[in-house]
């Protein structure tokens, strides 16, 4: 291998994978092929799994793409594709790259307008495939009471609202605080005049 000549990127499928990586964690940077398959194809074409990616030859790394997209000219046997019995084609084939996440919004869209059971569940955004629901899959936040039994503290926002009373409770408000203040203001206590002091006559001497 060191007589081959390095490359520091190998394009393939149109993936630029670094050299100094391994074949096979190379190969798993393309969307579709996992470490299974990488280990399969490298098999089949002999080629050794531990060595960089950078030491590839040309010809090898147009085999590999050759392989990966037709494996049915290695003889894999169809358990080991991810795409088994096409709904458009009812053949099975391996997906590739991009085509992965279109198939898969394809398969959901079509779920959806079938109204199907599976279509619901992907349209609420719940689990499809039968799981438990009670203690997992909760979107909102923790529930449950307060340690020590003590109210968690009211939001700003709650407090606010409770005390920001309404347009009719205002109204009742004020009505009710202006009968008050009617009741409690005094009457006004007139003040009464003072009885007049008759002033006694002085007594008169009688003159002798």
């Amino acid at each position: 291998m060191s007589s081959q000549e390095y490359n520091h990127i190998i394009r393939i499928l149109g993936n630029d994978i670094p050299g100094e990586r391994k074949i096979v964690i190379g190969l798993t940077q393309i969307k579709g092929i996992g470490y299974n398959f990488a280990t399969a194809i490298l098999d089949t074409l002999k080629i050794n799994p531990d060595s960089n990616v950078g030491y590839l030859t040309k010809s090898e790394a147009q085999a590999i793409e050759k392989l990966i997209t037709d494996p049915s000219s290695a003889n894999f046997p169809s358990w080991f594709l991810n795409r088994r019995k096409d709904i458009e084609t009812g053949k099975d084939i391996h997906i590739l790259t991009s085509d992965v996440d279109f198939t898969l919004r394809n398969d959901i869209e079509r779920e959806r307008i079938t109204n199907s059971w599976r279509g619901y569940r992907h349209m609420y955004g719940l689990k499809v495939r039968g799981q438990r629901t009670r203690c997992t899959g909760r979107k909102g936040g923790a529930v449950g009471v307060a340690k020590g039994g003590k109210a968690a503290p009211a939001k700003s926002s709650e407090l606010e609202a409770v005390e920001a009373p309404t347009g009719e409770e205002t109204s009742a408000t004020e009505k009710t605080t202006t009968s008050a203040t009617e009741k409690k203001a005094a009457p006004a206590t007139e003040k009464k005049a003072a009885p007049a002091t008759e002033k006694k006559a002085a007594p008169t001497e009688k003159k002798e």
